[in-house]
């Protein structure tokens, strides 16, 4: 009864290579794991900005109808000085409206030119981990 050693146990340089292979594939299925989670996030995301629409909707209803009631209340102010101060009146809403439109607008603006895409760059980063890892480079 002979002894094979073509079924000896692998060296320890082979076991190293096996080990950094399968930490290797244990990396690359924790950025997969990773991923995944953060897709799940990015669609949640998502379902958030259409329900922010459907808010922002509302809103745009309800300020609508609430610019309603101030021309009205501006409208009865008018009236009820139209004999003495008409003018004065109108000069004096044209010019609290006019400056209420022109912050408004700065804020809008200042909010837009601010806004940033939520995880973009974390995303592509994942994608670069995961293609390394599975790659082998």
């Amino acid at each position: 009864m002979g002894h094979d050693d073509s079924t000896a146990s692998p060296s320890p340089a082979g076991r190293g290579t096996g080990l950094l292979g399968s930490l290797q594939q244990l990396l690359a299925t924790f950025t997969e794991i990773l991923h995944t989670r953060l897709d799940i996030l990015s669609t949640e995301m998502e379902e958030e900005v259409v329900r922010f629409k459907e808010l922002l909707l509302y809103g745009l209803v309800a300020l609508f109808f609430l610019g309603l009631g101030v021309v009205f209340a501006s409208l009865y102010v008018v009236v009820v000085y139209w004999e003495t101060h008409r003018l004065t009146v109108l000069a004096g809403f044209a010019v609290l409206y006019l400056i209420s439109g022109v912050v408004a607008a700065r804020v809008v603006q200042r909010k837009l030119n601010s806004r940033s895409r939520l995880l973009s760059a974390t995303m592509a980063e994942l994608r670069k981990d995961r293609d390394r890892l599975t790659g082998g480079s």
